[in-house]
């Protein structure tokens, strides 16, 4: 079988929300295959994952962690799995209902179609498409945008968005073993390296509502980590050693 496609969902204590989640990308028209990355939910999320993946094994994979081991190593595990598995095309969405899986088809398309590698579900193209969040976490996005391109020269405008979709060509590609970031600096990373190889990126618009039910796991750390990273994507990039 080819032509397959597969959303990545890693998740910590995603409770309140993951049967939702499960439940809107199963009932998509276009069928879309599911890898939750556990890290050891406290809340029973992994439990109510294996109550779907009961009823339909074969659209549902469970990989269960020993601990929060951060949303980077998760999205590689996850991207292991499905290039193993076979899947054409393979996403990232969050587990909070930020992202809408309805949006998903819409970031597959371009890539089967052949106009691009990976699609970005933007928030910052045909205005700024947010909802729900205070304006000091909007500035603080934008302006994570801004400063970004500014030093890496990448050309997207949401660079930090973890709503995507890759052609395997393009993780097959890329040597995945060198990715060491997580959170915002993940995305970015990733984003780079992909460009770096010649890969085209396009950018899909997309409505990004702040979640309602469980914890942010935004942090001072990650954000400072993902002010640090460019700097080392551009210079490990100018001594070619990216």
């Amino acid at each position: 079988m080819t032509d397959r496609a597969v959303v990545l969902i890693p998740t910590y204590n995603e409770a309140a929300n993951i049967l939702i989640v499960l439940e809107s990308v199963l009932s998509l028209k276009e069928e879309i295959s599911i890898i939750v990355i556990d890290d050891n939910s406290s809340d029973g999320t992994a439990d109510l994952v294996k109550s779907i993946q009961e009823r339909l094994p074969e659209r549902i994979t469970l990989i269960e962690r020993e601990g929060k081991l951060g949303l980077g190593t998760a999205y590689l595990t996850g991207f292991k799995r499905a290039l193993e598995l076979g899947f054409d095309y393979i996403c990232e969405m969050d587990a909070d209902l930020s992202h809408n899986p309805d949006d998903l088809p819409l970031l597959i398309a371009p890539i089967r179609n052949g106009e691009a590698d990976v699609a970005v579900g933007s928030r910052y193209i045909n205005g700024v498409r947010v909802m729900n969040w205070p304006l000091s976490r909007l500035i603080l996005s934008y302006g994570a945008g801004i400063y970004t391109r500014a030093i890496t020269q990448l050309p997207v405008h949401d660079v930090t968005a973890g709503f995507k979709c890759y052609h395997r060509t393009v993780l097959e590609t890329l040597d995945l073993s060198r990715v060491k970031s997580n959170g915002y600096s993940f995305q970015i990373e990733m984003k780079y390296k992909a460009w770096r190889k010649g890969f085209r990126l396009t950018e899909v618009p997309i409505i990004f509502t702040e979640r309602t039910e469980g914890q942010s796991k935004m942090s001072k750390k990650i954000v400072m980590e993902a002010m640090t990273k460019v700097w080392e994507l551009r210079l490990r990039d100018t001594f070619r050693k990216l």
